[in-house]
């Protein structure tokens, strides 16, 4: 019968089998050895968890980089984060308002174009810009269908009185032959009611965050996956039945916040712990790349329908269809581990390994035997995230980073809708230049870190916000400021890939998903702004936005130098490798990819002894 041990040799875990089981005297042995080698770390200025990691050891048995996880990366991280776009910001586009103006009759009697109609009939106000052009909710009070003889009349017989529209609105059809404002009316005396949507929105996703996050610490990651689907699809689809009814409507938008940040954390949380190390990137680039996708083709599905409604259920459905690959879900085996439930993390196992042409044979008590030595910890919710100053310090800076994204990224969105110009392209554009700013973040989050990563870009983000500040108001720089609040969007989307990153691999396993969802319940509790302030910005000043934003980007990327690196270090997964973590650190630093095996026991050669046969299994 083969048994398998772990032991710390050459800086590694290997998971060695043998021919008979290994004596007490031998475990004891190992168990001395272990403790050698944790004292060896330690003298060379080192950190053990940084290294110690037999699951892998595990998974390399399963397979860590085989067919299994390119379905699963393809299908539950790529794929639902694709659909998942959708159903998330559809919503967006299917609330915008058009320009629109009151109804006044009369015009049919005369031979004025529409842009003149409006100017006789309809008083100035100044638009975000301080440009004078036609009110949007209010008409001169008399009635213009009483003029007989255009030819003697003249403006000076107008009266001044003004009154809200009187016979309904007119809206400008360019663009959209419907959207759910202008089917319902929820503009003027309405016009938070669209405002409203996104708060209640951004509300239930902080609530949604706390309730599943900490579920999918505590009762799985699977359960949490399954609820999601369910919940965003059948929330947002009944939304569509429901836009008669605000209050019906405003409820079903929040059942799709509940759940649609968990959507994303499960699968993906998922996929890192049941790869490589190096994979880890390489997973949240699938994810970011599968967004990108949705929220790129979402905006030209739009332009081709023209109807909200037809456009809402087609980018709806897809979530709901990736119920039909629900035999290839599984339940993490790493988290299984740490909530001591061996028995399910072989089946996981196996479950895997036949996928990936291997075999599996490591049996329970075998499994037990090589997590004997951990304890079980407990843990107290969110509040674990703060035990430690430098576990502290890591959960408050990840929060404020993800705050800035969050604020910024729901900001530049919905500001694009109102910008001048195509809607749908100007959608397009700050989407589409997400995959090359994923591109680039992983390429400097792989070679020069995530920290560095992390602080230029928000550093980048500040400094473009000044242009804007200063030349947004003249009309001559319109399109400059589309391009500009574009790069912005490029350097948000680079923030973001990397701040998701840290943020999966700074959290120990028994807290991982509760770690993404306090930053996600920070974020989207801050996020509440970002409606008022493009709400701000289209009525009364539109560089209001930018003065806060560039002010966010600052203290972002100054605070983002103070986390640590995470790049080349292994997935912590106690608590106390979770507040270790970064410890030796050095601030003016890059990291480096560990050093080769052969030539660490070359230079390190007290080391060398942990190879000889008397410290064998």
């Amino acid at each position: 019968m083969f048994i398998h041990t772990i032991r710390l040799i050459k800086f590694s875990c290997t998971l060695y089998s043998n021919d008979s089981r290994a004596t007490m005297k031998d475990k004891l042995e190992e168990s001395n050895n272990s403790r050698k080698a944790s004292s060896l770390v330690h003298e060379m200025d080192l950190d053990e968890s940084e290294v110690n990691d037999p699951f892998q050891a595990l998974m390399e048995k399963a397979g860590n980089h085989g067919r299994y996880q390119t379905l699963y990366n393809y299908v539950f991280v790529s794929g639902l984060a694709f659909a998942g776009a959708m159903v998330y910001m559809n919503i967006i586009l299917a609330l915008n308002i058009p320009d629109h103006w009151c109804t006044v009759p009369g015009r049919e009697q005369t031979d004025f174009t529409l842009d003149e109609w409006r100017e006789l009939t309809l008083p100035k106000m100044k638009d975000n810009r301080g440009k004078l052009t036609p009110h949007n909710c209010e008409m001169f009070d008399m009635n213009f269908t009483q003029i007989t003889d255009w030819s003697t009349w003249n403006i000076s017989q107008r009266t001044n009185q003004t009154t809200v529209c009187q016979n309904g609105w007119s809206y400008d059809t360019t663009w959209y032959d419907s959207t759910i404002p202008t089917e319902q009316n929820w503009i003027c005396a309405k016009d938070l009611f669209v405002t409203n949507v996104f708060v209640v929105g951004r509300v239930t996703e902080v609530v949604g965050s706390f309730i599943f996050g900490q579920m999918g610490d505590s009762l799985g990651r699977r359960l949490v996956y399954y609820i999601s689907v369910v919940s965003c699809s059948v929330g947002r689809l009944a939304s569509i039945l429901c836009t008669g009814s605000y209050t019906w409507f405003l409820i079903m938008s929040g059942i799709v916040g509940l759940t649609v940040n968990s959507l994303f954390q499960s699968p993906q949380i998922i996929g890192m712990e049941i790869s490589r190390e190096e994979d880890r990137s390489r997973i949240a680039f699938f994810q970011s790349v599968g967004w990108s996708v949705g929220t790129t083709l979402m905006p030209l599905l739009f332009w081709w329908l023209r109807q909200w409604n037809s456009f809402m259920w087609l980018s709806s459905l897809p979530t709901a269809m990736v119920l039909i690959f629900s035999k290839y879900v599984i339940e993490s085996p790493r988290w299984l581990i740490s909530k001591r439930r061996f028995r399910e993390a072989i089946v996981q196992f196996k479950k895997i390994a036949k996928i990936n042409g291997r075999t599996f044979d490591v049996t329970e008590k075998e499994l037990t035997e090589i997590y004997i030595r951990d304890n079980r910890e407990v843990t107290f919710g969110m509040a674990s995230l703060f035990n430690g100053w430098r576990l502290a310090r890591n959960t408050i800076i990840m929060g404020f980073s993800w705050c800035v994204v969050a604020v910024s990224y729901f900001t530049l969105v919905l500001f694009t809708t109102q910008m001048a110009g195509n809607p749908f392209l100007n959608f397009l554009y700050q989407s589409i230049v997400e995959i090359p700013a994923y591109i680039l973040g992983r390429y400097f989050g792989d070679k020069y870190g995530r920290r560095f990563t992390n602080s230029v870009s928000f550093l980048f983000a500040f400094f473009t916000c000044l242009p804007i500040v200063f030349y947004a108001r003249d009309d001559r720089y319109v399109s400059l400021m589309i391009y500009l609040a574009t790069f912005i969007k490029f350097l948000n989307a680079v923030t973001f890939f990397t701040v998701n990153l840290q943020c999966l691999e700074i959290y120990p396993t028994c807290m991982r998903q509760t770690g993404l969802a306090l930053g996600t319940i920070l974020a989207n509790a801050v996020g509440v702004l970002a409606p008022y302030l493009v709400y701000m910005g289209t009525t009364v000043d539109i560089c209001a936005p930018y003065y806060i934003l560039g002010t966010l980007f600052l203290l972002a990327g100054i605070g983002a130098l103070f986390l640590p690196e995470t790049l080349h270090k292994k997935l912590p997964d106690t608590m106390e490798e979770a507040t270790n973590f970064g410890r030796h650190d050095k601030f003016f630093s890059l990291p480096k990819a560990p050093v080769a095996q052969d030539k660490k026991l070359a230079s390190e050669p007290e080391l060398t002894k942990l190879n000889q046969p008397a410290f064998g299994p």
